[in-house]
């Protein structure tokens, strides 16, 4: 399953016509502890850079973009009771949601592991 990743530090994950997209471990370093995720409603219509959920930790709220366009198919609801599972697993049990491929063109402006590493080491 090919993995990418955006400079706002979401990872997706492609399987068939569904994405799994969450942070990355970089960005939970950033962000500590996680106290609260909101995430997007099933159904909810995403565009490629916009609002997707929010994360909160014990410092500071951020947004999570949707890395592509496309439609809201599953929220983890693990999350709910354990936010901390995005600092414990963040590219693994800590994904946020699931969603439809609107345009896998979409996909070709996204970094792929090597890319995102670079792009982290240069920060």
């Amino acid at each position: 399953m090919p993995r990418y990743f955006t400079d706002e530090h979401e990872w997706i994950d492609i399987e068939g016509d569904s994405a799994t997209v969450g942070i990355t471990d970089y960005a939970q370093e950033q962000l500590g502890d996680i106290v609260f995720v909101e995430l997007p409603d099933v159904g909810a219509a995403l565009d490629k850079g916009g609002d997707a959920a929010v994360v909160e930790s014990v410092k500071a709220a951020s947004d999570v973009y949707a890395p592509i366009t496309g439609e809201v198919t599953e929220g983890n609801g693990a999350l709910e009771d354990e936010p901390a599972l995005v600092n414990t697993s963040p590219e693994e049990d800590g994904w946020f949601f699931r969603m439809t491929i609107g345009d896998t063109s979409e996909l070709e402006g996204l970094m792929d592991d090597k890319a995102y590493k670079a792009f982290i080491d240069g920060l």
